[in-house]
């Protein structure tokens, strides 16, 4: 059971995404959730679309905005909070403004390195903007850097890709699972592979592809697709073409939560991926997490076991196929044992997360 911290803690998150429209905005809205039970008073400074006038298209994925914060209305809510502790959780616009806080304030700096931006642009076309925005992300990386008491990352990978650009003693931080997620009843695993779901950006490293191919390859099985990105065509146009294939868009979290319980599996086919939320809220909801060898989840030895892990060059259907081989009984231990270690990773990394900020709020 997570201990109480010694004092209240003040914590000010500095993200440019939306809360919830990605993993690392839910990743955020999850942690402050379950601190806020160990007597910790938290802030989510992040993008307001309603207000924020200054925004332009993400490269490569016209669906997302980069947001420019107002400076008054961010320093208003800095000082309103005080924090003990500036947490970054992004290298955009709100992500610096967040470290330039921490600096001028002279409170410690937490850099979250939950996603290498420069490595995902390699993925796009448009060859000069690719440039432009890996040189951004690199440099804005290494400053964060810079200027952080500690960085914190979700895979091995992460954490030497952080040590390579000068993070100060880089450490592994767990992940937090939604309230909803936590306290939601479970519905009971089926004991079959009938229907499974892909959840996330509709993007080229998550390999829609070849999940769409594999989808035509299998008619016998139903996938639901949720999310929203740039392949968003591809991907109506092939639930129009395919009666087994249904598109769902950008879902809510309790419609998340509602999809994942209709399945019996969650795929995660991603190139790069530096942990995979959703197969872990997908674990916690006693369905079977299939993801390639490349997602971080699969570094974590207390959820490995309970993993169904293939590499990239796998065909996703035969491991489907060898999946639904198993017996009810031995599909359903594993569902059970996926939301037991899933729950015991929760507890853990908010144990951690409050010992890191009880660390360094007392420097």
């Amino acid at each position: 059971m997570s201990m109480s911290p010694r004092r209240p803690i003040r914590v000010l998150v500095a993200s440019d995404s939306i809360p919830e429209r990605n993993g690392v905005g839910a990743y955020y809205v999850d942690l402050l959730a379950q601190l806020e039970a160990h007597d910790c008073r938290s802030e989510l400074v992040c993008p307001d679309p309603a207000s924020d006038w200054l925004r332009l298209p993400l490269p490569g994925d016209v669906t997302q905005r980069i947001y420019w914060p107002s400076w008054g209305r961010l320093r208003e809510r800095i000082r309103s909070l005080d924090p003990d502790v500036f947490v970054v959780a992004t290298p955009g616009p709100y992500g610096v403004a967040g470290a330039r806080w921490s600096r001028r304030l002279k409170r410690p700096l937490l850099v979250g390195f939950h996603t290498h931006y420069a490595g995902v642009t390699d993925l796009y076309p448009h060859a000069i903007l690719r440039v432009l925005s890996r040189a951004y992300f690199r440099s804005i990386d290494r400053m964060l850097f810079r200027n952080a008491s500690q960085v914190l990352g979700n895979s091995d990978e992460m954490l030497e890709l952080a040590g390579r650009l000068g993070a100060p003693g880089p450490e592994r931080i767990g992940t937090l699972l939604p309230e909803a997620v936590l306290k939601s009843p479970i519905v009971p695993a089926s004991g079959q592979i009938r229907r499974v779901l892909f959840a996330g950006r509709l993007a080229p490293e998550k390999r829609l592809d070849h999940l769409l191919v594999s989808a035509r390859r299998m008619p016998e099985l139903e996938f639901a697709i949720a999310g929203d990105g740039p392949l968003r065509p591809e991907v109506l146009r092939a639930s129009k073409e395919h009666s087994n294939i249904h598109y769902h868009g950008w879902l809510s979290r309790q419609q998340l939560i509602e999809q994942m319980d209709a399945c019996d599996a969650l795929v995660l086919p991603s190139t790069v991926e530096s942990f995979g939320n959703v197969a872990l809220e997908a674990m916690a909801r006693a369905r079977i997490a299939v993801v390639t060898d490349t997602c971080g989840i699969v570094n974590w030895a207390e959820l490995a076991p309970q993993l169904v892990t293939f590499p990239l060059q796998s065909s996703l259907v035969d491991v489907l196929n060898d999946l639904r081989a198993e017996s009810a009984s031995a599909l359903i231990e594993r569902s059970d044992a996926s939301h037991r270690a899933a729950l015991a990773l929760n507890a853990a990394s908010l144990d951690q997360w409050l010992d890191i900020l009880h660390r360094h709020a007392d420097t």
